[in-house]
């Protein structure tokens, strides 16, 4: 009788969610479409209306405490506000506060047209608004007793994004994880568990007896025959395709007619369960230790995922990148090899759709060709696209159903398509099988709030773990808590991304315009990085991303110069309008810069007419560079305007490792900075502009571009003063 009362308390909570959920829909949120009203704004112009926001957040939610439970009694009562305690503690509050605040001061100004540095800008004030009212509750996404708001906010969320990435949404599963990082490794982790599934299904039938009835399960291989799943090698069961792995466990469990809890047959015997070491007697001396597959370029999270899983740092096995940074398809090819030859599991191939230094778009479509390519040929693995910073990218294409509220467009400023490249590479973006997607990058919402989309939602049941006080017969879809890395996590998060989603929608009029124009202001600024240097100065400037005339295997010198020289021309001084009008000028700029909105150059300085050739001496010229053009907190003074001591732009720097990028990028690199180096393996210092303004070429007092590159060439040749290079 118990049973049956819990049964019933816990459909009633199911229906009660779903009545919830539908509420939340973002499918047909026809959004806004005003730049203007999304952001705070460099000036803080529209502060009047942030303070309106969270006002109204704070009194809503103040209501809220007064109306609930009405005969409950105060603990803070006027007469204890009057006390010489309270007011004398209330004064210590506000004075900690404002000192705090002048602190905060030294913060980056990253909502600043100057700051063209991290991955990081103004965040949507519908982001600020939804993450303080979130807040104010302080849900935990964990489970949805906790948080049974905000966990519906996630899951409505997470639907976006995969539709956004072009998941179909009835099969697929997204959610939200603090950053890129986690997302990354929930992805390692569901696919080492994948590709060892079959293996443990196959031990769990031959050792449980209850399971005794799927003895003749057969399987199909990517050959297109069929086989008893008994009858195949340790070595044939890890390169199972990722849809016949996910089938199998509802494939026993139907054979044997089993109930929920009799699963636990199956995840006993899974390397989840067991620990490699344990696991590994299944696999006998047929299969060697699994290994990822990721470009050079990749995030230091993969490192870091491979260290956590047990496969070791050694496991990762980078890909060797091309002269644009990109993975090379024959490097991929060359591991491949290696890995059937040695009988090597891959227990996932990470396609790098936006590197985090270069904005670099690994080729995805000839990443999935070659899986279809050496899955005829035995060796089956999932694949992961790492988008966690290009995946609000796929907004540019992503048309609008519904017509927004508003469209004003006072100026111009156009929204950029993505190169034929780059473009042809999110065409096939949904065949990945995970996709890692950060909001608080691209997404523009508050930290932390990261991404992680499956294409099929079963294979989140594969890192599962639950607890009692979690998993209460609630709907297991909204239940985030059992499917990924975290514990407690913010529930504010999910509601700052879906108040952002709801007033900017992820398409080509919201996150895709918002994208579209920092691309065009990225391009131009690559422009003009690439001409700044003219023929009296005294330094050059290379940049990492080569112009189209640069990617013959054989540049022709005078092609590459009359390139150069439309850029310079037809490019860098005009208007928006005017390259908007110019179909020839506007069809070379969208081929230019990198593959989203970050580029990377270095400068060389020029001594008695001549090139300086000594890699040694440019990297000592970028590394001072970094050094002015960055916020340095020890000399900011919190009593004094910022402006004296803030840098006049704010960039960033990185080094390319020969050991990473290969001899070939480092060399290309260095033979258009004109420099070599003294001794083999030296890394090469270089500068990154990351462009996530909308606004830059468009200011009320026109394009500030040029501001930027002035102040760039001031500190350029301030720094030569130093390094006593100039007089």
């Amino acid at each position: 009788m118990a049973d049956d009362r819990t049964n019933a308390a816990q459909r009633a909570y199911l229906k009660a969610l779903e009545r919830r959920q539908s509420h939340f829909d973002l499918t047909d949120a026809p959004g806004t479409s005003t730049l203007a009203a999304w952001f705070l704004g460099p000036k803080a112009e529209n502060a009047d209306l942030l303070k309106e926001l969270v006002e109204h957040a704070v009194s809503e939610h103040a209501e809220d405490r007064q109306k609930l439970y009405p005969e409950d009694p105060p603990y803070v009562t006027e007469d204890m506000k009057l006390t010489d305690g309270y007011q004398q503690d209330v004064k210590h509050l506000r004075s900690e506060f404002d000192h705090l605040l002048r602190h905060l001061r030294g913060s980056v100004p990253a909502w600043s047209y100057r700051f063209q540095g991290h991955m990081n800008w103004d965040v949507t004030l519908p982001g600020i608004a939804g993450y303080l009212a979130g807040m104010l509750y302080n849900p935990n996404n964990v489970a949805v007793e906790a948080s049974p708001v905000t966990t519906l906010l996630e899951k409505a969320v997470g639907e976006d994004l995969c539709r956004l990435l072009g998941y179909d949404d009835q099969t697929s599963w997204g959610h939200i994880t603090c950053d890129g990082t986690v997302a990354n490794l929930e992805a390692a982790w569901s696919a080492r568990n994948l590709t060892y599934h079959p293996v443990a299904v196959a031990e769990a039938i031959r050792r449980e007896p209850a399971l005794a009835a799927a003895g003749d399960l057969v399987v199909p291989l990517a050959d297109g025959t069929e086989h008893p799943l008994l009858e195949l090698t340790p070595w044939q069961l890890v390169n199972l395709q990722p849809h016949a792995v996910l089938d199998l466990s509802a494939r026993v469990r139907a054979a044997c007619d089993l109930t929920p809890e009799q699963m636990g047959l199956i995840d006993k015997h899974t390397i989840q369960n067991l620990g490699y070491d344990h696991f590994r007697r299944y696999l006998k001396d047929d299969v060697e230790p699994g290994v990822i597959l990721a470009s050079a370029t990749m995030h230091y999270s993969w490192p870091k995922a491979a260290a956590l899983l047990g496969i070791g740092r050694d496991g990762i096995r980078p890909v060797g990148v091309d002269l644009d940074a990109r993975a090379a398809t024959q490097a991929r090819r060359a591991l491949l090899d290696e890995c059937l030859l040695h009988h090597r599991p891959v227990l996932l191939d990470v396609a790098i759709v936006g590197s985090t230094e270069l904005s670099a778009v690994d080729p995805l479509t000839e990443i999935l060709d070659l899986r279809d390519e050496y899955a005829r040929r035995g060796l089956c693995y999932p694949i992961h696209a790492d988008s966690a910073w290009g995946g609000y990218f796929a907004a540019i294409k992503r048309p609008h159903r519904h017509a927004p509220h508003g469209n004003e467009r006072p100026r111009i400023t156009p929204d950029l398509a993505m190169s034929a490249y780059v473009n042809k590479q999110y065409d096939v973006l949904h065949r990945a099988d995970s996709i890692s997607i950060d909001p608080h990058k691209a997404g523009y919402v508050p930290y932390p709030a990261g991404g992680l989309c499956y294409r099929d939602k079963r294979q989140r049941n594969l890192i599962a773990m639950g607890a009692a006080y979690i998993d209460q017969g609630s709907d297991i879809d909204a239940n985030m808590g059992l499917f990924g890395v975290e514990g407690s996590k913010p529930g504010a998060a999910a509601a700052g991304v879906y108040l952002s989603h709801r007033v900017i929608r992820t398409n080509d009029l919201g996150y895709g315009r918002i994208l579209g124009q920092a691309l065009f202001n990225s391009k131009r600024l690559y422009a003009a990085v690439r001409t700044m240097a003219g023929p009296d100065d005294p330094f050059t400037v290379a940049t990492c991303q080569r112009i189209p005339a640069e990617h013959d295997p054989h540049p022709d010198p005078e092609a590459v110069a009359e390139q150069l020289a439309f850029i310079k021309e037809r490019i860098v001084p005009k208007s928006n309008e005017a390259i908007l009008e110019d179909r020839k000028a506007r069809r070379l700029l969208k081929e230019l810069g990198s593959d989203q909105i970050i580029i990377g150059y270095a400068f060389n300085p020029v001594v008695d007419g001549r090139p300086n050739t000594s890699l040694a001496v440019a990297n000592d010229l970028n590394e001072r560079i970094a050094q002015r053009l960055k916020v340095d907190p020890e000399t900011i003074e919190p009593r004094i305007p910022r402006h004296k001591d803030m840098p006049p732009l704010i960039i960033t720097a990185s080094q390319f490792d020969p050991a990473l990028h290969g001899e070939q990028f480092i060399d290309a690199f260095c033979g258009r900075l004109g420099v070599a180096a003294e001794d083999p393996g030296t890394p090469v210092t270089y500068l990154i502009s990351t462009t996530m303004d909308p606004w830059v070429t468009d200011t009320e007092t026109g394009d500030f571009i040029p501001t930027l590159i002035e102040a760039l060439r001031t500190t350029v040749l301030d720094c030569m003063k130093d390094m006593k290079l100039l007089g």
